[in-house]
C-alpha cells in the first residue's frame, strides 16, 4: 500500500506537469499567431501591443473551449439517445446554445479591441483571423466578371464581410473557409438570377489567366 501511495504521488505531478506543458505550448502557438496579425498594425505603444495580444490569445482559447465543449456534449448525446427525432432535437438545442455563446463572445471581443484600436485596425484584425479571404475573393470576382455592376459589387462585398463575421467565430481553418464557401454559393445564385452564366464566366477567366 505504501509503495502504491508513493507511485500515485509520483504520477500525479508528472501528469500535472504534462498538462501544464501542453497548455503553455498551446498558449505560445496562439501568441505567435496573434502577433503575426497584430504586427501588421504597426502599433508603437508596447503596452497596447501586449494588451491586444492578450485579448486575441484569450479569444482563440475561448473559441476552442466553446467548440470543444459543444463537440463533446454532442458525442455524449449520440451515445445516450438512440431515438433519431429526440437526438435531432437535442442536437439542435446544443447548436443554438453554441451559436448564442459565440455571438456573445464575438461582441465582447470586438468591444475589447475597440478600447485600444481604431475601426481600420480592427478590420485588419478580422481579416488576419480569416486569412484575408474577403479581399482575395472580392478581387477574384472582379477579375472573373469585369462587367459586374456597382450594386452587384456592393452586394458581393457585403456578403463577404458577413461571412467573415461568422468565420471569425470558428476555431479551425476548414470551418472558417466553409462560411465563405456558403456565401460564395449565395452570391453565385444571385448572379445567376441577374443573368450571368457563372460557369462560362469562370472558364473565360481561366483562359485569360493562362494567356497572361
Amino acid at each position: 500500500m505504501k509503495q502504491l501511495s508513493i507511485l500515485i504521488f509520483c504520477i500525479v505531478p508528472l501528469f500535472s506537469y504534462s498538462q501544464n506543458k501542453e497548455a503553455d505550448e498551446f498558449t505560445q502557438i496562439l501568441t505567435t499567431r496573434s502577433q503575426k496579425i497584430i504586427n501588421q498594425l504597426n502599433l508603437k505603444d508596447q503596452s497596447i501591443y501586449d494588451i491586444v495580444t492578450n485579448i486575441m490569445v484569450t479569444q482563440y482559447k475561448n473559441l476552442a473551449e466553446i467548440h470543444d465543449s459543444s463537440k463533446a456534449l454532442k458525442e455524449n448525446l449520440k451515445d445516450k439517445i438512440k431515438d433519431k427525432k429526440q437526438l435531432d432535437g437535442e442536437m439542435k438545442n446544443l447548436e443554438n446554445e453554441k451559436t448564442s455563446q459565440l455571438f456573445n463572445l464575438h461582441c465582447s471581443f470586438i468591444g475589447s479591441l475597440s478600447a485600444y484600436l481604431t475601426n481600420d485596425q480592427i478590420e485588419k484584425i478580422k481579416d488576419g483571423m480569416t486569412y484575408g479571404v474577403v479581399q482575395v475573393t472580392y478581387q477574384s470576382y472582379l477579375d472573373m466578371i469585369p462587367t459586374l455592376k456597382d450594386n452587384e459589387k456592393k452586394q458581393l462585398y457585403a456578403w463577404l464581410v458577413e461571412a467573415r463575421e461568422h468565420a471569425m467565430n470558428e476555431s479551425s481553418s476548414r470551418d472558417k473557409h466553409a462560411w465563405f464557401g456558403k456565401y460564395k454559393g449565395r452570391f453565385n445564385n444571385y448572379l445567376s438570377k441577374q443573368g450571368y452564366d457563372i460557369q462560362a464566366e469562370r472558364k473565360a477567366w481561366e483562359e485569360r489567366l493562362k494567356n497572361k
